[in-house]
């Protein structure tokens, strides 16, 4: 079963994949050991990861969606710069498998993945058509992320953002 979290709370401490959301308000710039220096543009980023050590999803997207954390991997600096609009959760799943599910978004950064991963060019994907807008008191818009081959289409019920778009 494939969820949206918006908070780390209730995640289960499965092992599994995500795709984490993350939105950036101004330039990033992103420093990758052995490569030159990247600017990140404003805008929706979506992150590929896994988590199968101890407290699987749960520990590791509480991590992401913390402020203040030490930098230990690339997606740290993109998470304490910007907002992690929240995850999709995959129990179960392959961080690989869902870049490649998601493999029509551009690239912004070769590089920036796992340190063992040598199948994927990123595990960072820019998500162009993304539109967020703050609102109150309105019901709550269904996005759907599009993946495509699996076609996956993902509710997102964040209270407090309209996202339109997708691939």
């Amino acid at each position: 079963m494939t969820n949206f979290w918006t908070t780390a709370d209730e995640i289960p401490a499965l092992a599994g994949a995500y795709v984490l959301a993350i939105n950036l308000s101004e330039l990033v710039v992103v420093s990758i050991c052995r490569k030159p220096s990247a600017v990140l543009a404003p805008g929706c980023y979506l992150y590929c990861g896994s988590a199968k050590g101890p407290g699987g999803l749960a520990a590791r997207l509480a991590r992401h969606m913390r402020h203040g954390k030490a930098i230990r991997w690339h997606v740290d600096g993109l998470t304490e710069a910007g907002t992690v609009l929240g995850a999709w959760t995959f129990p179960g799943g392959d961080e690989c498998d869902l870049v490649a599910a998601l493999s029509h978004l551009p690239v912004p950064i070769e590089g920036f993945r796992s340190t063992d991963c040598r199948r994927c060019r990123s595990h960072l994907l820019r998500w162009q058509r993304v539109d967020v807008a703050f609102v109150s008191g309105r019901d709550k818009p269904k996005n759907r992320l599009h993946i495509r081959k699996q076609k996956i289409s993902i509710p997102f019920s964040a209270e407090n953002f309209i996202f339109s778009g997708g691939s």
